[in-house]
């Protein structure tokens, strides 16, 4: 990913409530194509211009063709409000995050992929299945030209509830058992929502199932598929991080991290 800086000129008579809300209506638009990641975007206003930090999926992720029909329409609103269209400035890599999938790049769609999230990565949910990198989401443009709010803010619904697991033990049941039980809310919806993906693509889109503590650790190991309750054990772990693989239900996940080592 990378670091980036807009740069937003008052180029007519405006106010900061008028300006605050165009910029407002312009960076969600484009966090909900997945142009620009995270949820928050630092902005400060100096002499006649707005700066924005953003971090980006790749360099030219704000290219026009990537925007959604909301994202064009919130463009135009900033003319209305009195602001020019951004100018971009790189300032350069970010060293602390996932690396862009390559396969789209190099003209050769990933075969399938992995519908996948954890609460410290702000990456798009979306990974190739041969590289195990994440693939933006208007590059998948699975919707051609309709944005992803419903599939972002259930990435935030879930990296809250995985955090939350993670890090307070009091609360930690619910937490879990939304994110482990394959029927549980979050997962069903999230398991509708990768369907769509792979329907509109036409290739498999595997869920990645959490798994973090187990009744028997004896047993984990050989667990079947809570869909099919077929074998799905594989000989290595896939990617290094996924024990299991149903090919029917198109489901992976791990040994429980508690019956680890």
């Amino acid at each position: 990913m990378w670091v980036a800086e807009l740069r937003f000129r008052i180029i007519a008579d405006t106010d900061y409530q008028r300006a605050e809300a165009a910029l407002r209506g312009y960076l969600e638009a484009l966090i909900f194509q997945g142009q620009i990641l995270g949820r928050e975007w630092p902005t400060a206003l100096a002499q006649d211009e707005f700066y924005c930090r953003v971090v980006l999926p790749q360099p030219e992720a704000l290219q026009k063709h990537a925007h959604s029909s909301r994202g064009l329409k919130a463009m135009e609103q900033l003319a209305a409000a009195g602001l020019s269209y951004p100018a971009l400035t790189i300032l350069g890599q970010d060293l602390m995050s996932n690396h862009t999938d390559p396969c789209h790049d190099n003209g050769q769609p990933p075969q399938s992929y992995i519908w996948y999230s954890r609460f410290a990565q702000m990456n798009s949910v979306l990974y190739c299945a041969e590289h195990f990198a994440p693939v933006p989401l208007y590059h998948a443009n699975y919707r051609q030209g309709q944005d992803y709010e419903d599939v972002i803010r259930w990435q935030l619904q879930y990296q809250a509830l995985d955090e939350v697991q993670m890090q307070q033990d009091s609360v930690l049941p619910s937490a879990e058992r939304a994110l482990q039980q394959l029927h549980s809310q979050l997962n069903k919806t999230g398991r509708g929502l990768a369907r769509e993906c792979a329907d509109a693509l036409q290739v498999p889109v595997y869920y990645a199932l959490y798994s973090g503590t187990s009744k028997d650790c004896q047993q984990e190991a050989n667990k079947c598929c809570p869909q099919c309750k077929g074998a799905w054990r594989l000989a290595e772990p896939w990617h290094g991080l996924f024990d299991f693989r149903c090919d029917r239900c198109f489901l992976v996940s791990n040994i429980a991290w508690q019956c680890q080592g």
